[in-house]
């Protein structure tokens, strides 16, 4: 968990302890992180964006060594960050389109498209599960509610409209693919004062038993509002998406970050 500049983990039992003390954010990010999934990007290494001060993503090993990891030039805000296509995927904003980068291991960077339609926050690569966009990168579009799809040859297409309220600190920003069960699907809930939806600094969390009472399965797509926390879930198969809505969240709460997903 990234919180306050700071690395930290949570224990199953809901404990908080810190993690990686050599790490510090220079400020200015929305929290975005992601772990690896383990080959040459490393066992368990952590990645986070960073915009100032060496902008681009630095890893955090699992002993705590922090290392700048990969420069970016394109401009705009770096503000989503996941793995797919065997390479960590960043997006950066820049008014009213997106580029996408894949970066390699040895933190080469490449271009995937620098006309993707704006988008911002919790992004994820589909399973094969999910239709006619298996494979695709997927990300939210806050200012209008839409979630897109970014194909490895750089094309974009619409998903879904959620129907969520949207706008600037309001549509849809989080977001994660459901897992076979039991779990628990986990966001975080930021403190962010003087906000219509000021948070309260807590993580928020839904149980499959739950979700799945909403009609919800396994390899659904779950989008959550930064105002809100409100939830619903995409399912595509090869002709066709559906959107179904399926929990909402304290009407202060202020969603960031990727819907992470606690087995058991």
């Amino acid at each position: 968990m990234a919180a306050a500049g700071r690395l930290f983990l949570v224990r199953p039992s809901g404990k908080i302890v810190p993690y990686a003390s050599a790490y510090q954010s220079p400020g200015g990010e929305e929290p975005y992180i992601v772990l690896s999934p383990g080959g040459c990007f490393g066992n368990q290494t952590l990645y986070a964006l960073r915009l100032s001060g060496g902008r681009g993503v630095v890893a955090i090993a699992n002993n705590g060594r922090v290392r700048q990891f990969a420069s970016i030039s394109a401009p705009g805000l770096l503000d989503g960050i996941s793995f797919g296509w065997g390479k960590l995927l960043v997006t950066i904003n820049h008014g009213s389109t997106t580029t996408v980068d894949a970066i390699d291991c040895h933190g080469r960077v490449r271009p995937v498209t620098r006309t993707a339609p704006k988008v911002e926050g919790g992004i994820a690569v589909a399973p094969s599960t999910f239709g006619r966009f298996a494979g695709d990168l997927i990300a939210p579009d806050e200012g209008g509610g839409r979630v897109f799809a970014i194909a490895p040859n750089g094309r974009s297409f619409l998903v879904a409209n959620s129907g969520l309220p949207h706008g600037g600190d309001v549509g849809v920003e989080s977001e994660g693919f459901a897992p076979p069960g039991p779990y628990r699907a986990v966001m975080a809930d930021r403190f962010t004062p003087g906000n219509p939806h000021p948070g309260d600094d807590v993580l928020l969390s839904l149980s499959s038993a739950a979700l799945g009472r909403q009609g919800v399965g396994a390899g659904d797509l779950l989008v959550a509002t930064e105002g809100g926390a409100r939830v619903d879930a995409i399912r595509c198969s090869q002709t066709s998406c559906t959107v179904r809505h399926a929990a909402d969240g304290p009407s202060q709460a202020h969603g960031e970050g990727h819907i992470a997903f606690l087995a058991g």
